[in-house]
């Protein structure tokens, strides 16, 4: 299970730790990505899987919220647009579907365990095992400045007409800058792609856009990484 950041835009978050590498400063400002192997145990990284697994197998979706998420334009407009489901998701635990993974009378036509495409949003608040990942002090080093292969987890463009292919290794992370240009291509393989992914933005003289979807609420504001 790797780790996925994205980073603040300026970059900040990372230089303390990153000036002991100058290479790893250009590549990352060049590139705008680094990838870093084994910050995970695998010991943390199966935690993780058990406590999904027990999460998936007891939720429970109401037939109207078995929303499938997806990230094209159209189809995001069509079925998230105005999805309250998926809007007011920032402060909760919410679970988003695959294409065909209900009959139609919403029924289950697949394991639950390979349904979803995400769950989100608020896994790092409500889940202390995924708290604690979120929170731990190699986070915060980290701040302060393998998976199956040949299984396509995300597209990194360096330039636009070209993408980059990198391995990687369980509990390893990807850091990824937030202006980087990025994708990820369904999954028809038979294997999953379990990732845990979050958002980290420096809080210093930076404002929180009111345009963007997810928003912090009073009952769950945006948490400090320092926690």
């Amino acid at each position: 299970m790797p780790l996925l950041w994205y980073m603040c835009n300026n970059g900040t978050c990372c230089d303390v730790r990153l000036r002991k590498s100058n290479v790893v400063v250009v590549q990352y400002r060049d590139e705008g990505y680094l990838v870093l192997d084994g910050l995970l145990s695998p010991e943390e990284c199966d935690a993780l899987r058990d406590r999904m697994s027990e999460i998936t197998e007891q939720m429970d979706v109401p037939e109207h919220c078995r929303t499938q998420f997806s990230t094209d334009h159209d189809e995001q407009l069509k079925k998230q647009g105005n999805a309250d489901y998926f809007i007011t998701s920032g402060d909760k635990i919410r679970f988003f579907f695959e294409k065909g993974v209900f009959d139609d009378k919403g029924e289950f036509i697949v394991p639950k365990e390979h349904s979803l495409n995400k769950i989100g949003h608020a896994l790092h608040a409500y889940e202390p095992l995924f708290k604690a990942v979120t929170h731990s002090p190699k986070v915060q080093v980290m701040t302060e400045p393998s998976c199956c292969e040949g299984l396509q987890c995300i597209y990194i463009y360096i330039i636009m007409v070209f993408s980059i292919t990198f391995f990687g290794t369980v509990g390893g992370a990807v850091l990824i800058h937030g202006e980087v240009v990025h994708r990820s291509a369904a999954n028809t393989s038979d294997a999953s792609r379990h990732v845990y992914t979050f958002h980290i933005m420096e809080s210093q003289n930076t404002i929180w856009s009111p345009e963007n979807w997810l928003q912090p609420t009073e009952e769950l504001p945006f948490p400090s990484l320092y926690t």
